[in-house]
């Protein structure tokens, strides 16, 4: 098992950017697939990003491609999310969230995660 723990949310300008870390105890983690996910008041739980437990694949939801970098350390036990160019659709809650069931792509449905974090705010004002 793996506990997951988000951090460096905030309030930010449209054009801003802000990096969101996301801390990892357990000895599994560099084995795990990991993904970011948001969820905005009234909607759904949506996908941002993912990357594979080497950091040698990355997947991004259209709506970040260019905008979003998703990176790892497995040295640190961390992994990143760089967000530039934030727009005010971006505000959110972000979460992180950890895939033991390691296939041959990255998955993108919230459902088919096994561990989460508890989630930290991104407010982007226009």
């Amino acid at each position: 098992q793996v506990q997951l723990v988000e951090s460096g949310g905030g309030l930010v300008q449209a054009g801003g950017s802000l990096r969101l870390s996301c801390a990892a105890s357990g000895r599994t983690f560099s084995s795990y697939d990991m993904g970011w996910f948001r969820q905005a008041p009234g909607k759904e739980r949506e996908f941002v990003a993912a990357i594979r437990w080497s950091g040698g694949t990355t997947k991004y939801a259209d709506s970040v491609t260019g905008r979003f970098t998703i990176s790892r350390d497995n040295a640190k036990n961390t992994v990143y999310l760089q967000m530039n160019s934030l727009k005010p659709e971006d505000t959110a809650v972000y979460y992180c969230a950890a895939d033991r069931d390691v296939g041959l792509i990255l998955r993108s449905r919230w459902r088919e995660y096994d561990y989460w974090g508890q989630g930290t705010q991104v407010t982007v004002s226009s």
